[in-house]
């Protein structure tokens, strides 16, 4: 056993890790079955998060694996390029790979973390951003960080963009599954970034 796995993770930061790998998983490529499935079973609660998982669900029951393929390539691969383009580099500066992709490297590296050789997207993408901040909650690859170093991590990488990325996420033409993911991420940034603003930490 490592010493992280003797280190005691609060049953609500495992939950927060959960969704952020959720989030990580269903944007990372086209949900197959299996996971539209499990998206369908959800249900939510009557805060703004519980109801924008509630109407994922909805969606989910409807929505065909074929169909989310054709609807994943018009939003984020296209020809030539999709609808949205789901990199803090961009978002930030206006380009690919700038100095926000430099600035996670380096946190990345400072944490034992590596982009997995059969992936050739630049890292500061919204998916491996989500699984990153999952793997920093939970230590998955070396000590659960503290809410200190969570929160920098997140107003590092994550706060200044990826609320504006769901919005545009839930507005795009293309959006019919994506559009309720994009709503559930937006609330769930939101949250996070208030209860960041508040720990004082």
């Amino acid at each position: 056993m490592t010493a992280a796995q003797h280190v005691q993770i609060a049953e609500e930061d495992r939950l927060r890790a959960d969704f952020y790998n959720y989030l990580g998983v269903i944007l990372a490529g086209p949900p197959d079955q299996m996971l539209l499935s499990q998206t369908a079973g959800l249900s939510g609660d009557g805060s703004p998060l519980g109801e924008a998982i509630t109407t994922l669900a909805k969606v989910a029951r409807l929505t065909k694996p074929g169909a989310l393929e054709s609807e994943y390539n018009r939003l984020f691969i296209g020809l030539g390029r999709g609808e949205l383009l789901p990199y803090a580099s961009y978002y930030l500066t206006g380009f690919l790979n700038e100095k926000p992709l430099a600035s996670l490297r380096q946190d990345m590296t400072a944490r034992g973390l590596a982009r997995a050789e059969n992936v050739f997207e630049p890292e500061d993408n919204i998916a491996s951003l989500m699984e990153m901040m999952g793997a920093v909650i939970l230590g998955r690859f070396g000590p659960a960080a503290t809410l200190a170093q969570q929160k920098t991590f997140f107003n590092r990488h994550i706060g200044p963009w990826a609320a504006h990325f769901f919005s545009d996420l839930e507005a795009a033409k293309n959006s019919v599954f994506y559009a309720p993911v994009g709503t559930v991420g937006r609330i769930f940034m939101e949250i996070e970034a208030e209860a960041f603003r508040l720990s004082g930490e």
